[in-house]
């Protein structure tokens, strides 16, 4: 029978970039798991942030280079989504790369606030402040304007929204502000239009209305974000069409209008069957964006991008130990791990997301077909199908086994409640934070050991 390396190379072609086998152990970006397993102990969560900064610079990279495949007349501002991993580490790394913010709650601003007295950023950051608002949150954006964060523009959800600006904001240059437009949803959505924004047909008589004969404010941003996310399909295309023209006719009305945000949604690299043209897709979106313009006889705007997920994803993984074997009845075969799926990566049960899931060792094993099992109580902390195929194969051994779950570093921290109370009691994982020295070297930190009873203990109110 073949190896689980030889199932795995004839099922979907192995090795991949960023993942090999050196005797018979899984390497992740050349990084020895079983050393990290043997120094760290599991369930072990690790980032490797050079991976953020790659990112980042192929997304600059491909849309400069569509801006002169096209001549396009805007320029390009990549602003990471902070809600997808707002931790100090992962926000660092990205703005290594010149880039900007979008937020989306009050605490958000005082954490920009803080990177700014660091020295990490300057006071000129743009940053889309984007949700709907909380007064704190409207609060803390009136109060940095006035500290002199020239580049926050807060994109308004509602029409509500514009009352605190315009009773609180006294400047000497005119706030600019930007407006979001509630996007059409996809066609299998429980809902019409997102919750999310102003209606399209309300933006323009809002700004005639509301903004236009305030001295005080300029609408220069137009913003969408589509659920579906960036897609090469006829929804996407057809959402895209009505927002640019949209901008088209609103800049004839607002010469100051300069800007379009298209929002996040870039997908990251969630299987081993993985495909997707990012070359051609940010090319198409430019070169649409410039053709509907022309149409519209309209110079094309600055783009603005919101990517999260697209950003850090692909930095993280999990890895977790086999710690008991179970044949439940002549077909299901059962591998209990020492973690859960619903404490530590909640979107594999909320959403159904697949990972790509991998043994960390015996790969010239035979393999077998087996389901996963997390520790809690619970009938759906369980992992039973990949994304290119509805089953889950594992090497077939009686050694010890570990596995990991990788490019899951988006949302899954925050989701888990880092630090908190999670089902069962479980406690959060061990969390070590890659970096890469200048000769090449790993370095290695312990962003957060493994909880304890007594942590747990205290946030329960047990003791003091």
């Amino acid at each position: 029978m073949q190896s689980y390396q030889e199932f795995l190379d004839l099922s979907v072609g192995f090795p991949q970039d960023g993942f090999e086998i050196i005797d018979d152990e899984l390497y992740f970006h050349d990084l020895n798991l079983m050393e990290m397993i043997e120094t760290y102990g599991t369930p072990l969560r690790f980032t490797y942030l050079p991976i953020i900064s790659k990112k980042v610079q192929q997304a600059k990279l491909l849309f400069q280079q569509a801006i002169i495949k096209n001549n396009y007349r805007g320029s390009y501002k990549y602003c990471y989504c902070t809600k997808s991993s707002h931790f100090k580490h992962i926000v660092e790394e990205a703005l290594k790369n010149e880039i900007h913010l979008e937020t989306s709650s009050a605490f958000d601003m005082p954490m920009i606030d803080t990177l700014e007295k660091k020295g990490t950023v300057t006071k000129d950051i743009t940053v889309i402040c984007n949700g709907f608002k909380t007064f704190q949150y409207k609060q803390y954006i009136v109060d940095m304007l006035h500290d002199g964060f020239t580049n926050i523009i807060p994109v308004l959800d509602n029409k509500e929204e514009f009352n605190i600006y315009d009773d609180e904001i006294e400047m000497d240059t005119p706030c600019n502000l930007g407006i979001r437009i509630a996007a059409e949803e996809q066609p299998d959505s429980q809902f019409y239009t997102s919750r999310l924004g102003v209606r399209m047909e309300d933006v323009i008589d809002f700004y005639h209305n509301k903004i236009e004969k305030n001295p005080n404010f300029r609408v220069k941003l137009l913003h969408f974000f589509i659920n579906s996310g960036i897609s090469d399909t006829p929804y996407y295309w057809n959402e895209l069409e009505k927002y640019v023209t949209l901008y088209c006719k609103f800049k004839k009305v607002n010469p100051d209008l300069d800007t379009l945000d298209i929002g996040g949604g870039m997908p990251f690299k969630d299987s081993l069957v993985f495909d997707f043209d990012y070359e051609y897709m940010i090319n198409e979106i430019v070169s649409r964006i410039k053709e509907i313009c022309a149409e519209h006889d309209t110079i094309e705007p600055d783009i603005i991008t919101e990517f999260g997920k697209y950003t850090v994803a692909e930095a993280s993984g999990i890895l977790y130990k086999v710690i008991g074997r179970k044949q439940q009845n002549d077909r299901e075969k059962w591998l209990m791990l020492d973690g859960s799926f619903i404490t530590n990566l909640p979107d594999v049960w909320a959403l159904n997301q697949k990972y790509i899931l991998l043994p960390v060792n015996n790969w010239d094993s035979e393999y077998d077909r087996v389901n996963l099992g997390g520790i809690t109580c619970d009938g759906q902390d369980y992992y039973n199908q990949e994304a290119h195929m509805n089953s889950v194969y594992m090497p077939k051994t009686r050694k010890v086994q570990y596995l990991g779950f990788f490019n899951t570093g988006a949302y899954q921290e925050v989701l888990s409640g880092y630090g908190g109370i999670h089902h069962c009691l479980l406690p959060s994982p061990k969390h070590v934070i890659i970096r890469r020295n200048r000769d090449e070297t790993f370095n290695f930190e312990v962003f957060g050991e493994e909880q304890n009873s007594k942590q747990v203990l205290k946030i329960l109110g047990y003791t003091t």
